[in-house]
């Protein structure tokens, strides 16, 4: 009985570990990247510039992965193929654009990713 509340307990205080250090590095992405707001999220193409597509491509920076895009605000095939293994390590169709579920990720991204960087 003692084991089974001190194993929930430890579950719990895990949990809530992951959860301030999941807030503190959504505060800190935010802060690195602060080309727009975090509730301006438009879908984005590769024929799109402009200050979405930098915070995209920070984000995507600060996400991981090599290589690292140029914040320049164009969005070409660099960054097209980067999301597309964003989108791939979260189980995303990978379409290369920027959508609502690839914004979600790009600011809340998973821990690890497994897939090959693309060629």
């Amino acid at each position: 009985m003692i084991r089974r509340k001190c194993a929930a307990l430890g579950a719990a205080l895990l949990t809530a570990g992951a959860l301030v250090t999941t807030t503190h590095d959504a505060v800190a992405t935010e802060k690195t990247c602060s080309h727009t707001s975090p509730i301006e999220r438009p879908g984005l193409t590769p024929v799109s510039t402009g200050p979405s597509v930098k915070q995209a491509q920070c984000l995507s920076n600060v996400w991981g992965g090599v290589p690292k895009l140029a914040v320049d605000g164009v969005f070409g095939d660099a960054t097209s193929k980067k999301i597309i293994w964003i989108q791939g390590c979260h189980g995303l169709a990978s379409t290369g654009a920027v959508d609502a579920n690839t914004w979600q990720v790009l600011y809340h991204p998973a821990l690890d990713c497994y897939d090959p960087y693309p060629k």
